[in-house]
């Protein structure tokens, strides 16, 4: 029987998560990721080990091959400082609808540590995706999550946020400043 009760996890910075995030330069970054065929105890499991090493790494959102699993799976919460807000947990995420509406706003990865750069997105998203229950979901996001939940889809196709980032010359000196090299970056061509 499968568990119909929220996946809680307590959002705090634990010693040692579970999961280990991989790093830009690392090949499953650029995997296409393959679809979750069962949701199951197993991947619920996944999920809140998942959530552990996001609050660990002081995270908003976290996708499973950021820690070295190439499924189409990722987990949101941008509400770090409200313990009753429950997390996102996507999986198999489509996104049906894109507003004409576009924002350019700072964001960072924890496969990237300190670099943040301006992005452009789209301001909301329409997705279709099955909840850690198994149940088909579709929801609109705006703000903050909306551009969440496109960096951490990304990730599903093997884009990483500086690939996306205009502005080569300060990705390039984030980058060298902060220990990564531009060669692992895959320009994105406008339009995409």
């Amino acid at each position: 029987m499968p568990s119909t009760a929220p996946i809680l996890v307590e959002k705090t910075k634990l010693e040692r998560p579970p999961l280990e995030i991989h790093y830009l330069g690392d090949r499953v970054l650029r995997q296409n990721c393959k679809r979750v065929s069962r949701v199951d105890d197993k991947v619920r499991q996944f999920a809140k080990e998942m959530l552990q090493s996001m609050y660990s790494a002081d995270g908003i959102g976290l996708a499973a091959p950021q820690v070295g699993i190439s499924k189409q799976m990722l987990v949101v919460d941008c509400n770090l400082d409200d313990p009753t807000t429950p997390p996102l947990i996507l999986i198999n995420p489509k996104i049906k609808k894109f507003s004409r509406d576009i924002a350019v706003g700072p964001e960072g990865c924890l496969s990237i540590p300190g670099v943040y750069l301006d992005v452009k997105r789209p301001e909301a998203i329409e997705v279709t995706y099955k909840d850690e229950r198994g149940r088909p979901q579709t929801r609109t996001f705006t703000g903050l999550p909306s551009r969440a939940i496109q960096h951490e889809m990304d990730h599903l196709e093997g884009i990483m946020f500086v690939d996306r980032a205009d502005n080569e010359l300060e990705l390039t000196q984030e980058l060298a400043k902060h220990g990564f090299s531009f060669k692992d970056v895959r320009r994105i061509k406008k339009g995409k």
